[in-house]
């Protein structure tokens, strides 16, 4: 399929599969949240649109999404203060107001996650930092974060997912009332579709939150469709495809706004999470709670797509990295790449990058690029890696 037959049913279809209200968004100049969507079986509802704290805010902006109907708050220990700038807005409203998710990892730079070899205490210990930090006695939700990013090999991954030591700390946590939920999150880059399907078939988790957009995993809705059917909460992150270009628009539609709009036209999906650093993010994401995906829209997303599709790493695909002789991470370190010079977390990303142990300095005296025969997408890999590797590294 080429990309222009992609685009005509990835973004045309299924434009009226779920029937919201609609509203004029170009008057409203502070919108606030229009849909809220059942999370599984879980008897929580969510708004449509959710605050992600990837870069953490202040609390003065977790408050003000709250005040707009923002119910749904994602944030970890390795997003830097991100708990603690959660914890502070808590403070200030009923617990009960909102629905507050976060994930099994030590604090610190990303990533953190807990590895193969934690304990059941280890995990417990996490949870009880977590709450103290956050100034709660409970958590809604609880997630084993980034399966697929910690190793390339799917058995380790599995056993990470399935971790006993893990599920026994969440039965223990569940019986004292410290978490209510069990959660797992990916954004590959290996073997996304299937550790996730693997979450879904196990009967442990209640919910996913899976990268999703319209440019990427086109497996991905066969695992949606298979845990909204076992009644199991979708969430997506990841959802405006790299935003390399946030001024495309049509109508005063912003492609932002399209791009989310296209991620809940899916009724299998809960709601989706996006990182909001401003009140000027919070009104413009805000746009698309409520909203049917229109023609409109999917020609915002078909002109980005076109623009930008050979720029874009859809992380997860690990076609390119199979064929690496110097194992480089490549997806991950094209993330970290996408973090820094798209989404403006300049930090984070560099403090990541030290954590990787095979640099793409070594693809500077690579002269067959194998991995660009293998893409897709037709990325010039070696040259945005290397791109990648001088933003990413401090020098002295």
């Amino acid at each position: 399929m080429n990309r222009r037959d992609f685009l005509k049913t990835s973004l045309i279809a299924g434009t009226s599969i779920v029937s919201l209200p609609l509203r004029s968004v170009a008057k409203d100049t502070n919108p606030s949240v229009m849909a809220y969507r059942p999370l599984g079986k879980t008897g929580l509802k969510m708004s449509d649109v959710s605050l992600g704290t990837g870069r953490p805010p202040h609390p003065s902006l977790i408050l003000r999404a709250i005040d707009r109907g923002i119910n749904y708050i994602d944030t970890a220990p390795d997003y830097g203060r991100a708990e603690e700038k959660v914890g502070e807005a808590l403070k200030r409203i009923k617990r009960d107001k909102v629905i507050i998710a976060t994930k099994f990892c030590r604090q610190g730079g990303y990533p953190k996650h807990l590895l193969l070899g934690s304990t059941k205490r280890d995990y417990i210990r996490m949870v009880e930092a977590s709450l103290k930090r956050l100034g709660t006695d409970y958590i809604d939700i609880c997630f084993v974060h980034a399966i697929g990013e910690v190793s390339k090999s799917k058995r380790e991954e599995l056993d990470r997912l399935l971790n006993n030591e893990m599920l026994s700390a969440v039965e223990t946590l569940k019986k004292e009332g410290k978490i209510r939920f069990l959660a797992v999150s990916s954004h590959g880059p290996h073997n996304m579709e299937e550790l996730m399907f693997e979450a879904v078939k196990s009967g442990h988790f209640d919910i996913i939150m899976a990268a999703f957009n319209f440019m990427k995993f086109p497996r991905l809705p066969e695992v949606i469709k298979e845990a909204y059917r076992r009644g199991i909460g979708v969430i997506a992150m990841k959802t405006l495809a790299g935003a390399k270009d946030m001024e495309i628009k049509s109508d005063e539609v912003p492609f932002p706004v399209a791009a989310l709009k296209w991620v809940l036209k899916h009724k299998e999906v809960s709601g989706l999470v996006i990182t909001m650093r401003s009140v000027n993010d919070l009104n413009l994401y805000l746009q698309a709670s409520g909203q049917r995906f229109t023609s409109q829209d999917a020609k915002i997303l078909e002109r980005y797509a076109s623009l930008y599709s050979s720029q874009y790493c859809r992380t997860g695909c690990n076609q390119c990295e199979t064929a690496c002789p110097e194992n480089i991470p490549i997806a991950t370190t094209l993330r970290y790449r996408m973090y820094f010079e798209d989404y403006g977390m300049e930090k984070e990303a560099i403090v990541a990058y030290t954590q990787i142990e095979k640099k793409a300095l070594s693809c500077k005296d690579c002269r067959e690029a194998v991995c660009e025969e293998y893409c897709p997408h037709g990325l010039n890999i070696r040259d945005m890696l290397l791109s990648a590797h001088q933003m990413l590294t401090i020098t002295t």
